[in-house]
C-alpha cells in the first residue's frame, strides 16, 4: 500500500512538473524568428532587421526612416554598439485578435557600447541616458576600454497569421500612445 501510495505521487509530481515545463509549440517560431532580427541586427545587415518589423508599425514610422534610425544606432562609427548575447524569458501564448495572432515575448541582450571616441559632455549625458534607460544595476562603465556593458531586459509583440512567420514591434512603455493605431487594446494593456 505504501509503495502503491509513493508510486502514486511520484507519477502525478513528474506529471505536474512536465506539463510546467513543456513549451508552448509557438515558443520556436517566434525564438527563431527574433533570433534572425536580432542577427540581423548584430551583422548590421539593417534591410534583413527591417524586413522583420511588423508591417502595421510602418504606419507612424515609414520603414525608410526606420532603417536610417538603425543604421545611425548600429553602424555609427562614433558609438559601436555590439549585441553580444541573446536570451529569451517568457513568451506568452499568441492570442488570435481579428485574424492575426499576438504575443507578447521578453528577452535579454547583452549590449557593448564603445564610446572612446565621444567627448567626456556627451559620455556623461550617454551614461544619464542608459541609466534612465536600463537601470542602474544594468549598466556598467568599462574605463579600460571606454565602453559600457549594458544588460537590456527587452519586450516585444511577436505578430502573425499563420503561427509560423513572426513579425515584431519592440514595445517600450514611453511609445505606448503611438501603438495605439499599431497593435490591439488589449494586447497593448498587457504591457
Amino acid at each position: 500500500m505504501k509503495t502503491k501510495s509513493l508510486l502514486f505521487l511520484f507519477v502525478l509530481l513528474s506529471s505536474m512538473t512536465f506539463s510546467q515545463t513543456k513549451a508552448n509549440p509557438d515558443d520556436a517560431a517566434i525564438k527563431k524568428s527574433l533570433t534572425y532580427f536580432i542577427n540581423g541586427i548584430q551583422s548590421k545587415q539593417i534591410d534583413q532587421a527591417v524586413s522583420c518589423i511588423y508591417p502595421k508599425y510602418f504606419t507612424i514610422v515609414s520603414k525608410e526612416q526606420m532603417t536610417q534610425i538603425l543604421n545611425m544606432t548600429y553602424n555609427n562609427p562614433f558609438m559601436k554598439i555590439e549585441v553580444q548575447d541573446l536570451k529569451f524569458g517568457n513568451i506568452e501564448k499568441p492570442e488570435l485578435i481579428t485574424g492575426e495572432y499576438f504575443s507578447i515575448t521578453h528577452y535579454f541582450l547583452k549590449l557593448k557600447c564603445n564610446v572612446s571616441s565621444l567627448n567626456d559632455e556627451i559620455k556623461k549625458k550617454m551614461n544619464s541616458a542608459l541609466t534612465a534607460k536600463y537601470g542602474a544595476n544594468n549598466v556598467k562603465y568599462l574605463a579600460n576600454e571606454g565602453s559600457y556593458l549594458i544588460n537590456a531586459n527587452m519586450k516585444a509583440c511577436a505578430v502573425s497569421k499563420d503561427k509560423k512567420a513572426w513579425k515584431f514591434v519592440i514595445l517600450e512603455k514611453q511609445y505606448k500612445k503611438e501603438l495605439l493605431n499599431v497593435l490591439p487594446k488589449k494586447i497593448l494593456d498587457k504591457f
